[in-house]
């Protein structure tokens, strides 16, 4: 056993019995590299990652292998997951060294942490030839590889500063709805070729874009709002019927090898499942449609059976191994099906499944390309076919709770369980967020990780503040309770106290955290909104609620690197073009007043939710109620509860009735 035994990451403590004598990330490992004289091997991966199981089987289990690395380097594992600022410096010199990049990631480091070498995946062969070789250039030609690292160093800290623009404005959001549309696939939906990835947040935008009453119309026959409307169902629709997404289950896979969702990389991720969610309530809530219903209640079922821990947070990530195997647990033969269901309803499934041979071996992902004409007979099939499923060997889960990305579930069940009228969702969201406060929140600052209720050591990074804030301002919005918008607050405060670069933008990382060899900073959207996007929203939401022009001027200025992206890389600012729509189109501010339990203040409430006004925030409070700014004088009228339709905190004539209220949002 080696030195990762006491880790609260599950990817490290699955490689705890190697031979590899491994350090966990820490100044340990620094020092004994410096102590021996010798080169850091550091290796990045996370739990669900197909490739980094195969790496790990092939090299870091076999003693030869091991032995090379023992003697030669000082080697470190680090989960991506647990440090992203770890992962994304060297992510970064990785892809400036070898032109791309991916997990596993290997990198040859200088004793203080200066990259010389790197690459991804590295069959044994090859991995032991690349040790053998680097360790003679270090004991043969050490001045030059120092130096090398020292280039390499240097040429990323004095990458040009990040450009800005102007706040973000109705013309910024239309030529990005026309940037999306020379990316878009018409036929099978989402944006570019093969490999897909679900474009959550720029469908969040395109939803938010559609709804804005006031949407300018660029040429053409079609107007702007119609065609984001289009981009986003024909997305939504496809993603929902490919293999992509668990037929049998619900959920998320993380995303497709083929520009047709058809076949999955198979691992699921707590993140794409919670954007997904809130994505596909926000469709339904827009447009009635009932797959989108259907899809995301089906989502939020598999987040509470799958992925809820028993202290109530939520896992990371499935793997997409079972049995050494990719997608073994997902896969179905047709003569599979046809055992468990009988020769007439298995003809059927396999028809309706479209089970064709889609993946490996003659087995087939499930699709759904249509509903199916008998719906008691679907969900009878489906039934057994999922019982069956669950006698196979399942795939790992990386129990790890994740502070931002609860954060996102958070937001997205408080939302699903309101709108779909699910106490119990909003109840799961309710749990994770006492969580995160009680086990992930110290003062005002916030831990990244824990693991069965136990803290790890990393700190949060600007995601996880901008995350957490975000999920607990819906949670508040849902529920009227204040704690979590206080606990909002501290957050937003901290970020913007430890995180801003001072010229409108923010690192990555706080500035007291420890010393990467450079500070992370990067505004586009990844798998996640940014950090960068992340903060700007919950700003603009905090600031919508409280009238802080503090908070919202660091929202402006955080999206002016929007106006720059908008035109040529509007997919990898998605998040940004969501919260400038927000802005643009006020946000929208609610003030619901009536006492707690009252059918006529729930019934007001709901409309307010209803509401797909972009960005909109709503407070909720009894008669007299002053913890939230937006509340304050305003009261209900003539003793019934009453809604307040708000911009910038000021306030048309306030309404009693759904009706009026619906009015007033539509206005």
């Amino acid at each position: 056993m080696n030195r990762l035994k006491d880790a609260t990451s599950p990817y490290l403590l699955q490689h705890v019995d190697n031979p590899v004598d491994w350090f966990p990330w820490g100044e340990d490992a620094f020092a004994e590299a410096r102590r021996r004289n010798v080169p850091l091997l550091i290796s990045v991966g996370y739990s669900a990652c197909h490739w980094c199981h195969v790496m790990a089987h092939e090299s870091f289990e076999d003693e030869g292998t091991a032995a090379l690395m023992n003697e030669h380097f000082v080697s470190v594992k680090v989960d991506r997951e647990e440090r992203p600022d770890v992962d994304a410096v060297y992510m970064t010199a990785t892809q400036a060294m070898t032109g791309q990049g991916g997990w596993p990631m290997t990198v040859f480091a200088t004793p203080d942490g200066r990259p010389f070498y790197a690459g991804t995946y590295f069959p044994r062969p090859h991995f032991q030839r690349l040790l053998t070789g680097v360790a003679n250039a270090w004991a043969r030609d050490r001045e030059a590889v120092l130096d090398q690292g020292s280039k390499i160093a240097q040429a990323l800290n004095e990458q040009a500063a990040l450009p800005s623009g102007p706040v973000p404005d109705r013309d910024t959001l239309d030529r990005a709805v026309r940037s999306l549309r020379q990316s878009f696939d018409p036929d099978r939906g989402g944006f570019g070729g093969a490999p897909k990835f679900p474009p959550s947040m720029v469908l969040e935008f395109l939803l938010r874009y559609a709804a804005d009453p006031r949407p300018a119309a660029p040429e053409g026959d079609r107007s702007a709002a119609g065609e984001a409307t289009a981009m986003a169902g024909r997305t939504l629709e496809a993603m929902a019927r490919g293999g992509i997404y668990d037929q049998l289950r619900g959920g998320f896979a993380r995303y497709s090898v083929d520009a047709g969702w058809v076949v999955p990389h198979f691992e699921k991720m707590l993140y794409d499942n919670a954007l997904l969610l809130r994505v596909y309530t926000h469709w339904w809530r827009s447009t009635g449609s009932v797959l989108a219903r259907r899809v995301a209640l089906e989502t939020a079922s598999f987040l509470l059976a799958e992925m809820r821990t028993p202290e109530g947070g939520f896992a990371s990530a499935l793997d997409a191994d079972s049995e050494g195997v990719e997608g073994k647990f997902y896969v179905w033969t047709p003569e599979e099906i046809i055992e468990v269901l009988g020769e007439d309803d298995g003809a059927w499934a396999v028809s309706l499944f479209e089970v064709t041979g889609t993946f490996e071996h003659g087995t087939s992902v499930l699709q759904l390309p249509e509903d199916p004409d008998d719906p008691e007979r679907f969900a009878r099939v489906r039934a057994a076919l999922l019982a069956a499923r669950s006698g196979r060997v399942r795939p790992g889960r990386d129990d790890k709770v994740v502070a931002a990305w609860n954060g996102l579930a958070i937001a997205a069940l408080a939302e699903a369980g309101a709108l779909f009228d699910r106490p119990d969702l909003v109840e799961a969201a309710r749990a994770a967020a006492t969580l995160l406060d009680e086990v992930h929140v110290d003062g005002g600052r916030l831990l990244r990780t824990s693991l069965g209720g136990r803290a790890g050591a990393g700190a949060g990074v600007l995601e996880d503040y901008a995350d957490l804030a975000e999920g607990l301002l819906a949670l508040y919005g849902v529920t009227g309770e204040t704690r979590w918008f206080r606990l909002a607050g501290t957050l937003l405060d901290s970020a913007l106290d430890r995180f801003a670069d001072g010229a409108g933008g923010f690192f990555d990382t706080a500035d007291d955290a420890e010393r990467l060899f450079q500070r992370p900073q990067d505004p586009t959207d990844n798998a996640t909104p940014s950090g960068w996007f992340a903060v700007a929203g919950a700003l603009l939401s905090y600031a919508a609620l409280t009238g802080s022009a503090r908070h919202r001027e660091a929202a402006e200025a955080a999206l002016g690197t929007v106006s720059v992206l908008a035109d040529r890389h509007a997919r990898f600012a998605g998040w940004g073009l969501a919260v400038a729509q927000a802005a643009v189109s006020g946000p929208v501010e609610v003030a619901v007043v009536g006492p707690a339990g009252d059918a006529a203040t729930a019934a007001l409430h709901r409309a307010a939710l209803m509401s797909p006004a972009p960005g909109m925030v709503v407070a909720l409070g009894e008669p007299g109620a002053a913890d939230v700014p937006l509340l304050e004088g305003r009261g209900p009228v003539d003793g019934v509860p009453a809604a307040y339709v708000c911009r910038g905190f000021t306030c048309r004539m306030p309404v009693t009735t759904p009706e009026a209220l619906r009015a007033e949002l539509t206005a």
